[in-house]
């Protein structure tokens, strides 16, 4: 890279902010303290996707690059691999994963392409357990999707929906029994089984669960905001209001 490129300007600038006259925070930082941000970052570039404006997409994504600079950077001076090791091990991965593009395989679908991935990946990653390699820092909605899927692909999964619709009943019967009992470890314990059991049916569907519930909670927000303005024309708070008429405010605002 030369000096007009901007990776490379990056990188001496994530350098020079981690060098002797750079910045105290920066200088501080390690593979650990970054975690929470790279998840943070990762969610605000979701956001900036879905919101189609290309400068915030931009930004996210050089928020994110930031990340991937600063991680190799600290790596680098530990020893342990720079930015070159990691574009160069992605790119090698790439190719390896595409023989149908870059060798003799065939995958003409991406039904094929997905199969054929995932076959190499199992035989890169080869672990006494199928569970191994799933992250335990994944939000909990993916992990157990992921969990899902890892069993589904040894056979232990229904065949339809009528399954996990009967488990799922069943898991909210064995629930309300707890909530009688009071017994506030099991009831978190019934509750997890639920939600559980509750991934597992629209992993059928193939319905992501986390799209499905972000999208769940953009709805419940937008209609809230509705009975807040329906409420400022009355000048009346809404926790002044009644439950009847806090419910009448909902119908309305969902119409």
């Amino acid at each position: 890279m030369t000096h007009k490129d901007p990776l490379y300007s990056l990188i001496q600038t994530v350098k020079y902010l981690r060098g002797p006259n750079g910045c105290a925070w920066d200088k501080e930082q390690t593979l650990e303290s970054l975690t929470p941000h790279i998840i943070e970052e990762a969610y605000e570039l979701v956001d900036a996707i879905e919101s189609s404006k290309s400068s915030h997409i931009k930004e996210e994504l050089g928020d994110a690059l930031l990340h991937v600079v600063m991680l190799s950077c600290i790596a680098e001076e530990m020893g342990l691999f720079s930015l070159n090791d990691v574009a160069a091990y992605e790119n090698e991965k790439m190719i390896r994963r595409h023989p149908h593009v870059f060798s003799n395989a065939e995958a003409t679908t991406s039904d094929d392409v997905k199969k054929q991935w995932e076959s190499i990946k199992k035989e890169e990653n080869k672990h006494t357990s199928a569970m191994a390699s799933i992250p335990s820092k994944f939000p909990a909605l993916l992990q157990a999707e992921k969990i899902q899927k890892r069993a589904a692909e040894h056979g232990f999964d229904w065949h339809d929906t009528e399954g996990p619709i009967e488990k799922i009943k069943e898991e909210i019967d064995e629930l309300s029994i707890e909530i009688e009992k009071k017994d506030i470890k099991k009831i978190e314990e019934e509750a997890g089984d639920l939600l559980f059991s509750i991934v597992n049916l629209f992993r059928k569907l193939n319905i992501k669960p986390e799209s499905a519930l972000l999208s769940a909670n953009k709805k419940f927000v937008s209609r809230f905001k509705k009975m807040e303005e329906a409420s400022k024309k009355t000048t009346i708070p809404l926790s002044s209001l009644s439950l009847q008429e806090l419910e009448k405010l909902w119908e309305n605002a969902k119409l």
